[in-house]
């Protein structure tokens, strides 16, 4: 309902409807005027004097530039509202509905995704927040608590990094602001929902812990608002369990802490440390050296966790120095002082040539685990074929990937290129490579997430997956969190990367001497994520 009134009513977006809390404007950016100009002299391009009233070239040029801008917004609006209207016409029709069901494809690597392409639990935030599960279950007795602590999960803000305890005080010392949030959430006192990270999903919540507490019992409450456990950069997690890494691990939450660890936080802190070494350790007779502290000096002020979070979560999937360089090229373009395309990129490439450094520092056995997988899938692609495994769970996998053929078609109109890939061509060696070590880790969390859902089927207790993002009821959390603790340690007890050295010995024996045995394990006890409270929080 109060989607529908943001959605419809005039009075938001400046009098057309929408435009609160990621719902798109229905109202489109007014196009620039053409630049005005007084009659006056001027002189162009060090050319003779002249009389005119017209703009001058650089105004023009600004005019172009800023009607561009106005234009693709407006086009990205545009698909904004008619992807939005196609999910909003789905919600209505399915209101109603006593159940809804998602049926799921599995991808290739056995990544598992919902058939429904629009309204659905993985879509975005809107569609999330407008979500149930269709049987309510007793609160329990902590179930106001998980609530309490989903709230600031997806209020974000800082909130959503304290220690569990914290949260559930977090959201206690705003109940009001989220009592006003539910009763009232588009009036003046109700906003506080809207600056959240995840606002309809917060105010779905805010509005389930306003019911609970009403109820005055809230341990009988039924609620069948979804809660959430998610995993803490899932990728690097399975990563540091593969090599047994101690100090990634910790890193990520695979080792009890007092509060979770942030590995965002955490690189940028390894990074800033590298970044002042490099001013310190300066060799003035070096050229090499100095340049590199000058640029140093540039960055040290910059060091966050925003400016390394995307390179940190695309190292899972090998990113390369050219692309961390742009990812930090991208951040530093949005802060003052680097203005100049030039100066910005020298000190992104300096950047993400530290930041790779620096997981290098935390991940080291993490890292050597993704070079082996590397190297293996080189090895393979020696005899051009593609690379294959097998799940945990008895899956095949195979990856697609061969080189593309092209024909030119010529018409009266135009001419255009059709492309197709087929198992007659060779494969492409370089995605092979690529894209093995991600591929892999996808197969692994994609097992955990089966094995974690069957195992809850089999507790008879609700469960939805995202990837690494696991839902049950408020009440059945702490049964939830034990079973994908339980199912995690499972999977990675079994000895994966020695069964995967031995199938693919068997698979490609043309070249099975060419496969190097996998990494040493570090010294990871992975029995200790068992206590690991912020494993998946």
């Amino acid at each position: 309902e109060v989607i529908e009134q943001v959605w419809r009513e005039k009075k938001y977006a400046g009098g057309f409807g929408g435009g609160i809390a990621n719902i798109p404007p229905q109202a489109e950016l007014n196009l620039p005027n053409w630049p005005s100009s007084e009659f006056r002299l001027r002189r162009e391009r060090n050319g003779p004097l002249y009389a005119t009233a017209l703009p001058s070239s650089r105004e023009v040029g600004e005019f172009m530039r800023a009607l561009n801008r106005a234009k693709q917004t407006n086009r990205e609006l545009h698909s904004q509202r008619c992807d939005f209207a196609i999910k909003l016409q789905v919600a209505r029709e399915m209101k109603n509905e006593e159940r809804i069901y998602f049926p799921h494809n599995v991808d290739f690597r056995g990544r598992a995704y919902t058939m429904h392409a629009h309204l659905n639990h993985i879509g975005s935030d809107f569609c999330r927040g407008t979500l149930k599960f269709a049987d309510a279950k007793p609160l329990g007795e902590n179930g106001l608590d998980w609530l309490f602590i989903q709230c600031a999960n997806l209020y974000g803000g800082g909130a959503d990094k304290l220690p569990l305890h914290q949260r559930v005080e977090f959201s206690k010392l705003n109940l009001e602001k989220i009592k006003k949030s539910a009763e009232d959430p588009l009036g003046p006192e109700g906003s506080w929902w809207q600056d959240a990270d995840d606002p309809w999903q917060c105010l779905a919540t805010c509005m389930e812990i306003i019911k609970a507490i009403n109820s005055k019992d809230p341990a009988k409450y039924m609620c069948n608002l979804p809660v959430h456990q998610d995993g803490s950069c899932n990728g690097l997690q399975h990563y540091a369990a593969l090599g047994r890494d101690f100090a990634g691990g910790r890193a990520v939450n695979l080792v009890p802490a007092d509060r979770g660890a942030d590995v965002y936080t955490g690189i940028a802190n390894v990074l800033r440390d590298i970044v002042q070494k490099d001013i310190e350790n300066c060799d003035y007779k070096d050229e090499e050296s100095v340049e590199r502290m000058k640029l140093a000096k540039l960055l040290i002020d910059q060091v966050d966790r925003k400016l390394v979070k995307q390179t940190v979560m695309t190292s899972v999937y090998g990113v390369t120095f050219v692309g961390a360089r742009m990812q930090i090229s991208a951040r530093l373009k949005e802060r003052v002082g680097f203005e100049s395309e030039s100066v910005r990129y020298r000190v992104a490439a300096y950047a993400a040539k530290r930041t790779l450094d620096a997981l290098n520092d935390m991940f080291q056995n993490a890292r050597e685990v993704m070079g082996w997988l590397t190297h293996c899938a080189s090895v393979v692609t020696k005899v051009n074929a593609p690379v294959q495994w097998t799940t945990p769970l008895g899956l095949p996998v195979l990856q697609p990937y061969r080189n593309q053929t092209q024909k030119s078609v010529r018409t009266l109109l135009q001419t255009f290129v059709l492309r197709s890939e087929d198992e007659k061509q060779k494969v492409n060696k370089s995605k092979q490579r690529s894209a093995f070590p991600p591929n892999y880790i996808h197969s692994i969390d994609s097992t955990h997430m089966m094995m974690t859902a069957l195992e809850c089927s089999r507790a008879n207790i609700t469960f939805a997956g995202v990837h690494d993002s696991f839902w049950t009821h408020a009440g059945d959390v702490p049964v939830m969190s034990r079973i994908l603790r339980e199912k995690f340690i499972e999977l990675h007890e079994t000895p994966l990367l020695d069964n995967l050295y031995e199938e693919l010995k068997s698979t490609y024996p043309e070249v099975a001497g060419e496969f190097l045995p996998p990494p040493e394990y570090g010294d990871l006890d992975i029995e200790t994520v068992r206590d690991s409270a912020y494993f998946f929080s």
